[in-house]
């Protein structure tokens, strides 16, 4: 291998250039630059990155901690995009992105933090994980800077999804076409279901909007079986909604299955909307409505905090960061004309003369239920 006193020798200069070269040191001319770099490619150079970490204390490598329950890894279409955003960020940094092992079965694995240690990153994001689990605490609480993505931990750098104020700016978008029997099939209990939960009822008090308990269910984030269930249930009711939130969008498909599967039609008999905004609910027909989340902005955001309290952990405030999204509005919620809005009365009945689904359709049989 090259070493810097053959690209020395090559240049016509010191050592000391050619590293400060190497290094984009700013008392090195562009030209001088650029020509040691010509030469140390063309002499197969590569620096010795050992040397490099006892020199600058770093190793220029962040891990990154992602396994969620569904086990759906880099499909999981939220997520992977975040993550794309900010391993791309990271590397246009000098930064290299290593997946910390999540594998419980693995013989003779170690802790997250015991992994950390042992590949010296830098830094790392925590994604889509069980923010619980006493590993995750533990590497939280180690002196190894952290930054998450949707969850906050005191004295952390956490960016997160305006969850709030996308499920106001949802549920709103829904009421103004009309809408005022609204079911909501939240996720599992995280701190992300609990923003969009509470704001979801908090925004229903504030219209107006009288929402029966039973309008109220759950599914685990990107489960279609169960969303697939508990819309039969829904429709299934005396006073069905007129319209069904979804965790997500992927879990949404399990949902608009059943809807169909019933001979109904989205929206002319039934209205949904998801959450996210992932590529392939853009492409249904009717396409969804839905709220996107910016990830890209989420990642590069996670990816320059991250790399900020790594190189300048003195003046690099710990903060939470918000990202906005927005209502895509899609076509799959319906306009409902004043005359034909249903609400409820306070003791939960409903208005007469309000939507119905069509009966036959609603009590159709279910056989040949299929999932997703």
């Amino acid at each position: 291998m090259a070493s810097l006193k053959d690209i020395s020798a090559r240049c016509g200069v010191s050592v000391a250039t050619v590293s400060k070269a190497l290094n984009n040191h700013k008392d090195i001319g562009e030209e001088t630059k650029e020509r040691i770099r010509k030469a140390a490619k063309e002499l197969g150079y590569l620096p010795n990155l050992s040397a490099r970490a006892l020199k600058t204390n770093r190793t220029y490598a962040i891990g990154v901690l992602f396994a969620d329950e569904a086990r759906s890894g880099l499909t999981h279409d939220y997520f992977a995009s975040v993550l794309d955003s900010f391993k791309r960020t990271a590397e246009k940094s000098g930064y290299d992105i290593t997946f910390i092992n999540s594998c419980r079965n693995r013989e003779g694995r170690m802790s997250y933090l015991e992994h950390s240690r042992y590949r010296g990153f830098d830094g790392v994001v925590l994604a889509c994980i069980d923010f619980n689990d006493p590993e995750v605490i533990e590497l939280v609480q180690s002196d190894i800077p952290v930054v998450t993505i949707d969850y906050l931990f005191n004295n952390r750098i956490a960016v997160l999804s305006d969850n709030v104020n996308g499920m106001k700016d949802l549920l709103e978008y829904v009421y103004s076409r009309g809408h005022r029997r609204i079911a909501y099939i939240h996720g599992a209990e995280s701190a992300v279901t609990s923003s969009r939960l509470s704001s979801f009822y908090r925004t229903a008090e504030r219209l107006g909007l009288k929402v029966p308990d039973e309008y109220i269910r759950e599914a685990a984030y990107r489960d279609t079986a169960t969303t697939y269930d508990v819309t039969n249930e829904l429709l299934d009711l005396e006073e069905p909604p007129t319209c069904i939130l979804y965790p997500d969008d992927f879990a949404a498909f399990g949902g608009i299955n059943a809807i169909r599967q019933r001979g109904l039609r989205i929206p002319e008999d039934i209205s949904v909307a998801g959450y996210d905004g992932i590529q392939s609910a853009r492409n249904l027909e009717p396409q969804l409505t839905t709220v996107r989340q910016d990830t890209e902005q989420i990642g590069c955001v996670a990816a320059r905090e991250l790399i900020s309290l790594i190189e300048r952990p003195k003046t690099t405030l710990i903060e939470q960061l918000i990202i906005s999204g927005w209502v895509e509005e899609g076509k799959s919620v319906a306009s409902i004309p004043e005359e034909k809005q249903q609400a409820f009365m306070p003791d939960g009945t409903g208005y007469p003369g309000g939507v119905k689904i069509n009966a036959t359709a609603k009590n159709s049989t279910k056989k040949g239920r299929k999932k997703e």
